[in-house]
């Protein structure tokens, strides 16, 4: 509305266009950020969006264009460096992506998110010389918060890599006390959503939706925490013939979204309750509006993965909308899990990574409500333990391909040989074969963990969890 008021109004045009993106509207957005640079080539900004959103939808040959060109203009622009090094390492250039972060953090000291890159990949090991700048940057009060939780995740994986498992915990721990600042999470109103949806899907309840919905088999979710595993199971399947791998979609997380509120901007949440006052029609239109707004992502095969790991969350929801989809729960030690997640820095999302009883309370909340889906659905929903996948790969992939309806292929095995966007923090690790050394690294911090183990309790001691 605002824009056709003043439609030459260029930063409500980028506005627009964020507003775009957050509705995953990529196309729309695409088009309007085009629009945009074409009438103002001459602005960086908006050749930066134009880059941005073009990599959304999955063409980075032309964003590296365009981030190239922007590079010609304003040498050395870290902004642009480390978007480029992000393009990247997703298409598995990650040589050219070191060196590209690389300048980014001689651009401006302290650019924390460049440095965080570098440690993101997992595989790079700082040198000293890295680790003193990092160090000096945090020196004083010049940073800004966000620069300053980059820098101590990433001092905390340096420590990590010179096994100085006590420093490495000071950083990673002073990283998550400025994230959890600003956040507003709380554990017991996850823990009263998650009853919420047991209370909502009854037998009664499913067997009286039985039949509603959009019939498409495409979809294969595969659902979990993050840092579980299921960046491998995702390019373990999509190494296979018959299946795109997509990214972590969000359309499931926004139709929650748009079902909490309504109409309504603020106000009680109305979700998972307003469920029982939907049509037949309209659990259908949410399926099939599902399946033509996730297929700008996909390049043509008959099934793709949605690996949104937050989706466990909303397994009825999937159910109603989708019957036919496949789910795959990714599960790992608990440990393990949860402690991979709190040093992990997450974009947005993740709230609950950010204190180590957070992150036990959500961790049990998932098993119970994960229970309680495999109750609810009987055989529908497929548990693969991480630890297993990693010690018998082949008998684990055999078993994931005839649940999804799927003939073997051996490129599943090779899955590390697979040419292909990976948009997660695992992107490196899953280029490399099945290694073992990550299964027990939490037991490095073990004394640090007790908030943890204690938050965990009961469900530590019925691990490997099965639902089936």
């Amino acid at each position: 509305s605002a824009l056709m008021l003043e439609p030459r109004n260029s930063q409500l045009r980028v506005d627009y266009i964020q507003v775009l993106r957050k509705r995953q509207k990529f196309a729309d957005a695409l088009r309007e950020a085009k629009k945009l640079f074409q009438d103002e080539p001459e602005i960086a900004q908006h050749e930066s969006l134009y880059a941005i959103t073009t990599m959304q939808i999955g063409d980075y040959e032309a964003a590296l264009a365009l981030l190239d060109n922007i590079l010609k203009k304003i040498p050395g622009e870290p902004g642009s460096l480390t978007t480029k090094g992000h393009a990247l390492k997703t298409m598995g250039e990650t040589a050219r992506a070191i060196e590209s972060y690389k300048l980014a953090t001689k651009s401006v000291m302290g650019q924390g998110e460049a440095w965080h890159s570098l440690a993101n990949l997992k595989t790079v090991k700082f040198a000293e010389q890295d680790v003193d700048e990092m160090i000096k940057s945090l020196e004083g009060d010049q940073l800004q918060l966000k620069d300053r939780i980059y820098l101590q995740f990433s001092l905390g994986k340096a420590f990590e890599d010179k096994q100085d498992f006590d420093r490495s915990f000071q950083y990673y721990e002073e990283a998550n006390r400025g994230k959890k600042m600003q956040s507003r999470y709380k554990s017991e109103q996850i823990t009263q959503e998650f009853r919420d949806e047991q209370e909502l899907f009854t037998s009664t309840f499913i067997n009286n939706h039985d039949g509603v919905g959009h019939t498409a088999t495409d979809p294969i979710f595969i659902v979990g925490l993050p840092r579980s595993g299921s960046t491998l199971l995702e390019q373990i399947l999509s190494s296979h013939s018959l299946v795109d791998g997509t990214l972590e979609l969000p359309n499931v997380l926004s139709l929650v979204h748009k079902l909490r509120r309504g109409s309504r901007l603020s106000g009680p949440n109305n979700y998972p309750q307003v469920l029982a006052d939907l049509s037949p029609e309209q659990y259908h239109e949410f399926g099939e509006a599902y399946i033509a707004d996730t297929q700008i992502h996909r390049r043509g095969a008959p099934y793709f993965i949605d690996k949104m790991p937050n989706n466990f969350r909303h397994i009825g929801l999937i159910k109603l909308i989708l019957p036919n989809a496949k789910i795959i729960d990714a599960r790992r030690h608990p440990m393990a899990c949860c402690f991979s997640g709190y040093k992990q820095f997450f974009a947005e999302g993740q709230d609950f990574t950010y204190d180590l009883t957070d992150i036990g309370n959500y961790y049990r909340d998932y098993v119970e409500l994960m229970d309680f889906w495999h109750d609810s659905f009987k055989r529908q929903i497929l548990d693969v333990q991480y630890e297993d996948v990693v010690d018998d790969l082949e008998r684990q992939v055999r078993r994931i391909l005839e649940y999804c309806g799927l003939p073997f292929e051996s490129a599943c095995l090779d899955f590390h040989e697979t040419k292909r966007l990976v948009r997660t923090p695992s992107s490196e690790q899953v280029r490399q074969p099945i290694y073992r050394s990550g299964v027990d690294q939490w037991r490095n911090y073990e004394h640090h963990l007790e908030p943890l183990k204690k938050a965990l309790g009961a469900v530590l001691d019925r691990y490997p969890i099965t639902g089936e």
